[in-house]
C-alpha cells in the first residue's frame, strides 16, 4: 500500500523532523571525530618535539602540555563514544544464557539489561554533577594547563546523560517490537534484582559483591557495567564508601597515560586494514609458502602472524584475513571447516604478538613494564603459529591439499615485499620506537596511528571522505567499551581490596598447596573455563587482582604470569562453545559453529600444550626480557 502524508503534516514540519533525526543520529560524531585526530596529533607531536625540535633549541622549552591535554581529550571522548555503542548494540556481554532463553522472553530480558545499564547511568549523572558542583565551588586547577578541573570532570554528567537518553531510545525501540508488556515484565524483574538492597535484607559484603556481579552477567547486562553495578549495591548494602566515589573512580582510573595506547593501537589496525593491507601481506605469505603442501593454510596462518603485529585483536584479524583465506581455501580444495578452524585458531595469535590491547591492560592493572610485555610476547606468538603451521602441514599433506603450481622467484618474491612494505613498518615503528627508547608504548602507538591514517588516505587511499568518519567511530565505539570496562573494574577491584577478598583467596589456596607446578596448573583450569564465556580483556580486569598475589608468592614473574594469562585467554577464543573467533569464521564462510568446533578441537589440543610449555618453562616468555 502506498504512504500517504496526513494533510495534518505540512511540507514544513518535515524537513524539521528529518533535521532532529540527523542531529539524533550524528550528534556524537563531529566530537569524537575532532577529538581522537586531535589526541593521535598532539601525542605525536609530543614525540616529534622531543626528538626533534628541541634539538634545535638546545632542549629549550617542554612541550608539558601535551600529555594533560590528550588525556583529558582521550576521557571526553571515550564516555561520549559509549552511547554510540549503547546504539550500536556493541557491549562486551556474556549472552550464553540470554541466546537460549524463549524468543518471547529476549526482548524482556534486553530491557531488563537496559533498565540496570540505566541505574548506573543515572547514579554517576547525579554524582557526576555534584562533583562538578564541588569543583566550581573548590575549585582544583590541572597543573600543566592551568584550567580549573572541574572542565574536565564535566564529562561525567554530559557523557552518562548522553547514555542515559540513548539507553532509554533503546528500550522506546525494544518497546514498539514486542509490546507494552514487555516494559512491565522487566520493571518487574529489575525491581526484583535489586529489592534485597533496596529492602535493607542483611547478607555479607562478598556475597552481595559476587553474587550481584553474576547475576547481572547471567542477565545478560554488559561485563563492565555488571562490574560498576555490582559495586554500586556493594557499596549501598554495607556502607564501606561513599556512593559517590563511583563518580569519582570513572574519572580519576582512566587519567592514564598508558591506558591511551588502547585506542591508538585499535586505530592503527583500523586505518591500515582499510586500504587492502591484508591482501598485500597475504600476497606476500602466499609467495613465500604457496609452493608446500597446504601452501594456503601457512600463507593464512603467517598473514595472521603479520596482520596481528598491527591489529592486536584476534576478532579483527580473523575477520580481515578470513574473509580472504577462507573462500580461497574453499576454492583450492581444503574442507570448509578446517579453513574456518584454521584461521579461527590462527587469529587468536593476534593477542599475543605486539602490540596487544590484552598486554597494555595486564600491564596498567598489574603495574608491570608495557614494554617488557610486548617483547615477552613475541616468541609464544611465533611458537604458537609455527605448531599451527607444523599441523595443517602434516594435516594438508594426509589429505592432498597441495600448494599451488605457479611460478615463483626472487622477482615476483621482491615484487611482494616491497607492496607490502609499508605494512610490516608498523611493527618495527611500534617495537623499534619502544626498545630504542625512543618512545613509550603509548608514544609508539599514537605515531602507528598516525603513519596508518597518513598511509590509508594517501598512499593505499582506502581512507576517503566515504569511509574516514565511520573508521573514526569504529574506533572510538570498540575503544570505548574497553575503557569503560576498566574504570568500572578498577571500583570493584577497590571494593574487593577493602573487603581482603585477594588476600582470603590467596590464604585459602596457599592453605591447600605450596606447589608452584599445581597452582599454576589450576590457574590454567580456571583461566581455560572463563575463556570459555568471557571475553579476554573483561577476565584480565576482573582476576589480576586475585591472582598476581597468589603466583607471585609462589614465585612467579608478574611479565612471565602476564603471558600465561594472555596465551592462556586467547585460547578462549576457539574454546567452544562461546568462542568469538569462531563465530567470526562461521558467518565469513556461512557454516554452522558445530561443524567448526569438530573440527577445532586437534588444534585446540596443540594450543593448550604451547600453552603448558609457556607456563612451565619461563624462558620462552623471558629470553629477550631484561631486568
Amino acid at each position: 500500500m502506498e504512504h500517504v502524508i496526513p494533510p495534518t503534516h505540512t511540507t514544513e514540519e518535515a524537513p524539521k523532523k528529518g533535521l532532529i533525526s540527523w542531529i539524533d543520529e550524528n550528534i556524537e560524531k563531529p566530537f569524537l571525530f575532532i577529538g581522537l585526530l586531535s589526541i593521535i596529533l598532539i601525542i605525536t607531536f609530543q614525540t616529534f618535539y622531543r626528538y626533534v625540535i628541541t634539538q634545535f633549541t638546545d632542549g629549550a622549552g617542554s612541550a608539558v602540555w601535551t600529555e594533560e591535554l590528550a588525556r583529558f581529550i582521550f576521557i571526553w571522548i571515550s564516555y561520549l563514544a559509549a552511547s554510540i555503542a549503547i546504539k550500536r548494540r556493541e557491549n562486551i556481554r556474556v549472552d550464553f544464557i540470554y541466546d537460549r532463553l524463549p524468543k518471547s522472553w529476549q526482548p524482556t530480558f534486553w530491557i531488563v539489561n537496559d533498565l540496570c545499564y540505566l541505574v548506573l547511568g543515572i547514579v554517576v549523572l547525579v554524582m557526576g554533577t555534584d562533583l562538578v558542583s564541588f569543583q566550581i565551588r573548590f575549585p582544583q586547577i590541572a597543573p600543566a594547563l592551568q584550567i580549573p578541573y572541574y572542565i574536565p570532570y564535566m564529562i561525567l554528567p554530559i557523557g552518562f546523560g548522553l547514555m542515559s537518553i540513548r539507553l532509554v531510545q533503546d528500550i522506546m525501540k525494544e518497546i514498539k517490537t514486542a509490546g507494552i508488556k514487555s516494559l512491565g515484565a522487566a520493571i518487574v524483574i529489575t525491581a526484583a534484582i535489586f529489592a534485597p538492597v533496596i529492602l535493607g535484607i542483611d547478607i555479607a559484603t562478598t556475597t552481595i559483591l559476587f553474587g550481584y556481579f553474576a547475576l547481572f552477567l547471567v542477565v545478560g547486562v554488559p561485563i563492565g557495567i555488571s562490574l560498576g553495578l555490582a559495586s554500586l549495591v556493594t557499596l549501598i548494602g554495607s556502607g564501606t564508601l561513599p556512593i559517590d566515589y563511583i563518580a569519582q573512580v570513572s574519572f580519576t582510573s582512566i587519567d592514564s597515560f598508558p591506558i591511551m595506547a588502547i585506542p591508538f593501537f585499535i586505530a592503527a589496525g583500523i586505518f591500515m586494514g582499510s586500504g587492502g593491507l591484508s591482501t598485500r601481506l597475504l600476497n606476500l605469505a602466499d609467495e613465500l609458502l604457496g609452493p608446500l603442501p597446504g601452501g594456503m593454510a601457512l600463507a593464512t596462518i603467517a598473514t595472521c602472524m603479520f596482520f596481528a603485529a598491527i591489529s592486536g585483536s584476534g576478532p579483527a584479524t580473523v575477520a580481515a584475513i578470513g574473509s580472504l583465506t577462507i573462500p580461497a581455501m574453499i576454492e583450492r580444495g581444503y574442507d570448509k571447516y578446517f579453513a574456518c578452524a584454521i584461521v579461527a585458531a590462527a587469529g587468536a595469535i593476534g593477542v599475543m604478538i605486539p602490540p596487544s590491547n590484552p598486554f597494555v591492560i595486564y600491564g596498567v592493572a598489574s603495574q608491570s613494564s608495557i614494554g617488557k610485555l610486548f617483547i615477552a610476547g613475541v616468541v609464544p606468538g611465533v611458537l604458537t603459529g609455527l605448531v599451527l603451521m607444523g599441523f595443517s602441514y602434516w594435516y594438508s599433506k594426509k589429505k592432498g591439499w597441495m600448494g599451488e603450481a605457479k611460478e615463483r622467484s626472487v622477482t615476483s618474491i621482491s615484487k611482494a615485499f616491497w607492496d607490502a612494505k609499508l605494512a610490516l613498518m608498523v611493527p618495527v615503528i611500534v617495537l623499534g620506537g619502544i626498545y630504542g627508547g625512543l618512545m613509550t608504548p603509548t608514544e609508539a602507538a599514537a605515531v602507528a596511528a598516525f603513519y596508518g591514517l597518513i598511509v590509508g588516505l594517501f598512499v593505499y587511499k582506502g581512507l576517503n571522505m566515504g569511509n574516514i568518519v565511520d573508521a573514526f567511530m569504529e574506533v572510538c565505539s570498540t575503544s570505548a567499551i574497553v575503557i569503560i570496562l576498566m574504570a568500572m573494574a578498577t571500583v570493584f577491584g577497590y571494593v574487593m581490596t577493602v573487603e581482603q577478598v585477594p588476600a582470603k583467596i590467596a590464604s585459602f589456596i596457599l592453605g591447600v598447596t605450596e606447589s608452584k607446578i599445581v597452582i599454576l596448573l589450576l590457574i590454567n583450569v580456571l583461566l581455560l573455563i572463563i575463556g570459555t564465556f568471557m571475553e579476554a580483556l573483561a577476565a584480565i580486569v576482573i582476576l589480576v587482582p586475585i591472582l598476581l598475589p597468589i603466583v607471585t608468592k609462589v614465585g612467579v614473574d608478574p611479565v612471565h604470569f602476564g603471558i600465561i594469562m594472555v596465551v592462556n585467554l586467547a585460547i578462549g577464543f576457539v574454546t567452544p562453545p562461546v568462542g568469538v573467533n569462531l563465530f567470526v569464521a562461521s558467518s565469513v564462510a556461512k557454516v554452522k559453529l558445530e561443524d567448526i568446533s569438530k573440527q577445532i578441537l586437534p588444534i585446540l589440543g596443540l594450543m593448550i600444550l604451547v600453552l603448558l610449555a609457556v607456563t612451565y618453562i619461563p624462558e620462552i616468555s623471558l629470553i629477550f626480557v631484561g631486568d
